[in-house]
């Protein structure tokens, strides 16, 4: 095919099917490429428009394009989009295990007819002998590989059944394949490659350079609360929130709700449809922030995310770029925020020790790449790009937490020397913590079979911390002065650059060095707010009781005491503050919250005090997940006995666990609960009690005043009937 005819065909298609007036990038040239019946490997960042690589080539093409990808929700979303601009359904299908004997009859059928252009699979139902055998009958274009990193173990997201493509694809019938990726060392590039036998593939790569996005990364401190107001920062626009567990995911979600933030979980443990929905909440923005696992990473195509919070490192630095990617797609503003624990790393290590040796030593490696960007003193830019192969020219990218202002450096001229020749007498053995322990004078297991102790280099760098010379290694190597060799987890080794450096008179500056403090706190012990203040709370006491009586209800139920004592202590004077107060909520804050703002302010006012810059955030907790679950079973009508037996809980402290749920906002449906125990009327009477006779709500002095009618159990279910009523 003449490349100048194709690509002419390809714009006017472009224009035609797609509305677009030009490609983005090496766009044209991928396509053309695999119109030429070439191989081809595309590396192409996250926005960068792969997906518009093979459709339109698959669109001109005779034949059917199979596209293989690992997630059945990127699939759908695809075929929606390529659906929306045909004039058929038939153009584009979904071939899984979850279509209906109707939808996969109708599947079969435009594929036999030849109205269908793309069919995405899975690698798994591409492998089946079944469906091979079936598609041995239709004419293939050609293969498109998405997320084809998940071929190597050294990718982020490794999948054993991508490395079977290669054999179904031969089966099938050989025909040009794709492979496009967003994230790719040199290392992976070339497993790739080799596994799916293209080593001959036209290879198109785009600078991984998203110069639009803010890295930054933060100390593991007080991190809810920082959250919380980084995303209060960003209100109204759209963020993600990364956690590497489904707890942290569902607590995080919980955390945020409870402190006015509209967010939702996504993770592998929901069911299908509330993944759905809620992936669906979020792409329609019905609400504005996900809180989610790495399965909400691939494929999600929203291109107005403003802000990507990673709660915990990740375990690679390709997932780590994958999942920033997220941010700013369409070019406008994207900040990633990224929070640092060494405890986590430690956490990590521990989960690899259950793998295989082989897969153990693949996986520390990702993740000391992955520490040695949080903890590096220079550009983030420049670290990230060089572990893609690509070279940034830049010390100072001016768009990262380390670049910003004017970051000191210093002559280290004398301290790369060192680290150069402590390699050089390691003969092509040690990693960086060897080099690091050997100018420290820190003997270990491996240095001791090295014979390091009789090396000249050995503690001649004493006089600084092992933080210290293991960031300046990370400098020299993003200098060019080292490499890393991949293929022996790490083993650094000098480059011709590195050579010359040692016998010329060049001088070596360096980013200065500065340690991160990494001192979590347990945010459940830090003393809410600032010492209370007794006039406010008398004034607001008082406040609080009037306001009551003008409503008909008892204090108590309005605002509780330990409500008001914490209004006393941090002095909210807005409604997005007083929301976030425990026990208050989001309706109590709209409903009632008006007159305690204004005698707050006013009492500021007069007595000049100075507010806390930190407000206390509303915590989910410890238990932030049996808080969900308790949500959620009541939802499914369990008795108190299967929820409490089910958390492996005393109904004392599930009673405790819903009475803290209610004080902080949240109704909890409970009537099939209490109806199962107690008659229409006694409810009524024990709702009138806490309505009009009760002015604190008290339990024992309720079960005193019913002379023992009624268990306690059954009055404090009533009484969180009757404050749920009032939220």
């Amino acid at each position: 095919m003449n490349p100048v005819v194709s690509a002419a065909k390809s714009k006017a298609l472009l224009k035609s099917f797609f509305g677009f007036d030009d490609f983005k990038g090496n766009q044209a040239e991928v396509v053309v490429s695999i119109l030429a019946g070439h191989d081809t490997f595309v590396m192409m960042p996250t926005g960068g428009g792969k997906s518009l690589c093979y459709q339109l080539p698959a669109l001109q093409l005779d034949g059917l394009a199979i596209v293989v990808s690992p997630l059945i929700a990127l699939m759908k979303n695809q075929v929606d989009a390529i659906r929306s601009f045909a004039a058929e359904d038939g153009i584009a299908h979904v071939w899984n295990s979850s279509l209906t004997k109707r939808e996969m009859v109708q599947v079969r059928h435009d594929l036999a007819s030849g109205h269908t252009k793309l069919l995405y699979m899975a690698p798994e139902s591409l492998n089946k002998e079944e469906n091979i055998a079936f598609l041995k009958e239709l004419p293939i274009s050609f293969y498109a590989i998405d997320e084809a990193h998940c071929i190597s173990e050294w990718g982020h997201d490794f999948r054993p059944e991508y490395r079977q493509l290669r054999q179904a694809i031969q089966a099938i019938q050989r025909r040009p394949i794709m492979a496009l990726t967003a994230t790719a060392t040199p290392k992976v590039m070339s497993d790739i490659l080799k596994n799916l036998d293209i080593h001959d593939a036209a290879t198109f790569t785009t600078s991984f350079n998203r110069s639009n996005l803010f890295y930054c990364v933060q100390p593991k401190t007080n991190v809810e609360k920082d959250m919380i107001r980084l995303l209060r920062e960003h209100e109204g626009k759209s963020a993600i929130v990364y956690c590497l567990s489904r707890q942290k995911v569902e607590e995080i979600a919980l955390l945020l709700q409870l402190n006015g933030i509209s967010s939702l979980p996504y993770h592998a443990g929901l069911d299908s449809g509330s993944r759905s929905r809620h992936q669906d909440a979020f792409l329609q923005e019905d609400v504005h922030v996900i809180v989610a696992t790495i399965a909400f990473g691939m494929g999600i195509d929203k291109p107005d995310v403003r802000l990507v919070i990673h709660h915990d490192i990740p375990k690679s630095l390709e997932s780590y770029y994958q999942e920033t990617g997220r941010a700013g797609r369409d070019g406008g503003e994207g900040v990633c925020v990224t929070y640092y624990s060494e405890k986590d790393i430690e956490k990590l290590d521990k989960f690899l020790a259950r793998k295989p040796v082989a897969e153990q030593e693949i996986g520390r490696q990702l993740l000391q790449e992955a520490r040695g960007y949080a903890l590096t003193a220079t550009c983030r830019r420049q670290y990230l790009l060089h572990y893609f192969g690509e070279h940034y020219p830049s010390k100072n990218c001016g768009a990262c937490d380390n670049c910003q202002g004017n970051p000191s450096d210093y002559d280290a001229t004398t301290a790369a020397h060192l680290i150069l020749d402590t390699v050089l007498a390691g003969k092509d053995n040690f990693r960086t913590q060897q080099v690091v322990n050997t100018l420290i004078g820190m003997e270990t297991a491996v240095l001791k079979t090295f014979g390091a102790r009789d090396l000249e280099q050995w503690a001649a760098g004493k006089d600084h911390s092992d933080g210290y010379w293991t960031d300046l290694v990370r400098q020299v190597i993003l200098q060019g002065m080292l490499i890393k060799d991949i293929e022996r987890y790490g083993i650094l080794k000098l480059t011709e650059l590195g050579q010359a450096f040692r016998t010329s008179d060049d001088v070596f500056r360096a980013r200065a060095y500065r340690a991160m403090a990494d001192d979590p706190v347990d945010l459940g012990a830090v003393k809410r707010g600032a010492a209370l203040d007794p006039e406010l709370f008398g004034l607001l006491k008082n406040l609080n009781r009037q306001l009551a009586k003008q409503r008909g209800i008892p204090p108590y139920a309005l605002f509780s005491e330990a409500a008001l004592q914490e209004m006393a202590s941090s002095y909210p004077i807005t409604e997005d503050e007083l929301k976030v107060i425990p026990g208050v909520g989001e309706a109590k804050a709209n409903r009632f919250g008006t007159s305690m703002i204004q005698a707050i302010a006013h009492h500021v006012d007069v007595h000049q005090i100075e507010r806390p810059d930190d407000f206390t955030i509303r915590s989910a907790g410890q238990k932030g997940s049996l808080k969900v679950y308790i949500i959620q079973s009541t939802d499914r009508r369990m008795t108190l006995e299967e929820i409490a037996k089910s958390k492996k809980i005393q109904e004392e402290e599930l009673l405790r666990e819903m009475e803290l749920i209610v004080q902080s906002g949240t109704r909890i449906a409970l009537d099939y609960i209490i109806e199962d125990r107690l008659d229409e009327d006694s409810i009524e009477e024990i709702m009138d009690y806490f309505s009009e006779e009760s002015d604190t709500g008290d339990i024992e002095e309720a079960f005193k005043d019913f002379d023992g009618a009624y268990t306690e159990e059954e009055l404090r279910l009533v009484r969180l009937k009757f404050l749920c009523g009032v939220v």
